[in-house]
């Protein structure tokens, strides 16, 4: 056996093994048998002093409020669980990780996505039991920035990249965007239209049997916006007005 057909057999083994890990992963993380286990990664993607304030001050009691929403969401789909979700809180991260090209092309986002994964492995100091997802959480002042950019969550990479805005009054708009993106590495897909912004009827809104349809109360949580009427949306500001509709409950696993 040749130099280069020893090294064709091992890259194929290595391919192999990583789509088999990807496989049991993805089994794993959306059987709901065991707490899902998430870390969140803050980073200064400003490099702000308010940033910086804001990061210094974050505690992991900042997204109980994760856990907490998915045990009471839950039991409208029959999930008795007290803990679906253990987050912990890694240091602070002091790089950024790769931009999303502008062109995305599907050769560009599959190099990115690689260059991400390996961004993220050389990047992780998290010294707790390895995490199922990783959060990365990028902070800006608002101050300075008055929109973000779009949030990402790769189901088979389980990475989330999360926009968020480095002030306590957007805590809850910041856990409403983290748990958006966490459902994306689950397998959850976007139900609003990615030109407009506006949620998709009926997947995509809270209340789909409403009369009158507008306004919406709420926020179907990949839906991503509320409703108030046919072209206009508000971002709901804390989990307590979103819900999980019955695509993204299987999407995710909770029911069959």
């Amino acid at each position: 056996m040749n130099f280069k057909t020893i090294r064709i057999t091992i890259l194929l083994l290595i391919l192999a093994y990583v789509g088999f890990d990807t496989f049991l992963t993805d089994q794993r993380a959306t059987d709901w048998k065991r707490s899902l286990r998430v870390v969140i990664y803050p980073i200064n993607a400003d490099g702000s002093e308010a940033s910086a304030d804001y990061i210094a001050q974050i505690e992991e009691s900042n997204y109980e409020i994760i856990n907490d929403t998915l045990v009471e969401l839950g039991n409208n789909f029959n999930k008795d669980f007290s803990i679906p979700v253990s987050i912990k809180l890694a240091p602070e991260i002091k790089s950024l990780p790769p931009k999303l090209p502008e062109n995305r092309s599907m050769l560009k986002v599959m190099w990115w996505s690689i260059k991400l994964r390996y961004w993220a492995w050389n990047e992780d100091n998290y010294e707790g039991i390895k995490p199922q997802i990783r959060s990365y959480a990028l902070f800006y002042d608002p101050e300075d920035h008055k929109a973000l950019k779009h949030s990402t969550g790769l189901k088979k990479a389980k990475i989330a990249i999360n926009h968020l805005f480095a002030d306590k009054k957007y805590n809850g708009q910041n856990n409403v965007v983290i748990m958006h993106e966490l459902f994306h590495t689950l397998g959850a897909t976007d139900k609003y239209d990615l030109h407009s912004g506006l949620p998709i009827y009926p997947e995509g809104y809270a209340e789909p049997s409403r009369e009158p349809l507008h306004p919406q109360a709420l926020a179907e949580i990949m839906g991503g916006q509320i409703a108030v009427s046919r072209s206009e949306i508000k971002m709901p500001d804390s989990l307590a007005k979103v819900v999980i509709g019955t695509k993204t409950a299987k999407e995710i696993g909770w029911i069959d």
